[in-house]
């Protein structure tokens, strides 16, 4: 019949005597069975779309990468003879040996599917990261910002694409924010030191003309030695003041320069306000 190889879940085991006689009654050579073992959530339950698990187009339409998504599924019940992980699909072909299938039901781990799709991001040639990331940047950000920056800025610190519009959404505006924010134990910041910090190192900014990251980097290096100042100390209210997030994509210049002088300025100054309010 041409058949060599059925490859089927091992719940199929127990039928395969039955097919053999088939085979051999048509005189048929008897085919190799490969039987898989059955795919789990992690609450060990049989996947099954009827109870709302996702299928390989749900997981694309949820901002996973399609060579991510057939790297991670190779995986299940199937491990390689190394600690590798990250393979292409070509790769796959010539390493995948169906004698290293385990024989316990493979468990789907979503938050392992979200680290190896960023790591595929991470290692992603930066021209197609932009192009599959511009509408999730555009959905975002209706400025005119350099997206190009902003993705660079995202692309190793993302798992999906749908983590984008949540973590540039700032460079669009300045959102609401608790003053809280300028708390910091370890940089040894407070309400009070903030706005202190933010009103000294206002005229160095006003005066600066070149807002490139490296220029404005140096400017407040200086302004830092001059006050005998440590660097977190004067670097992480600014940052919560251009941003309003504890956690961003990039440091307080690299944001200054992506807003440009008059943005950064504005949003310094209202920060002052809110500190003095």
């Amino acid at each position: 019949m041409g058949i060599t190889h059925v490859v089927r879940g091992n719940e199929y085991i127990s039928s395969s005597p039955k097919y053999n006689r088939l085979y051999e009654a048509f005189g048929w050579e008897v085919p190799a069975y490969v039987h898989c073992p059955l795919i789990t959530d992690e609450d060990h339950h049989k996947l099954s779309k009827r109870s709302g698990h996702s299928s390989y187009e749900d997981l694309i339409e949820q901002g996973f990468l399609s060579e991510a998504v057939v790297n991670f599924v190779a995986l299940l019940g199937w491990s390689p003879d190394s600690d590798r992980e990250i393979f292409s699909l070509k790769e796959l072909e010539e390493v995948f040996d169906y004698h290293r299938i385990g024989k316990s039901p493979a468990v789907f781990d979503y938050t392992k599917l979200r680290w190896m799709n960023g790591e595929y991001m991470k290692a992603m040639d930066p021209e197609r990261f932009y192009t599959m990331a511009e509408p999730y940047l555009r959905s975002a950000v209706s400025a005119d910002l350099d997206l190009k920056k902003i993705a660079e800025m995202v692309r190793t610190r993302i798992e999906v694409w749908h983590d984008i519009p949540d973590m540039v959404s700032f460079f669009d505006h300045l959102e609401d924010y608790d003053t809280a924010l300028y708390v910091h134990k370890k940089m040894k910041t407070t309400r009070e030191s903030s706005l202190q910090v933010l009103q000294e190192v206002l005229p160095v900014l006003e005066a600066q003309e070149d807002y490139s990251n490296d220029a404005l980097f140096a400017a407040i290096r200086t302004f830092i030695s001059d006050h005998g100042y440590k660097n977190g100390y004067v670097l992480w209210p600014l940052r919560i003041a251009v941003s309003g997030r504890q956690i961003t994509p990039a440091g307080a210049t690299e944001i200054m320069e992506i807003l440009g002088r008059e943005e950064t300025l504005r949003r310094i100054r209202h920060s002052i306000g809110l500190l003095t309010a």
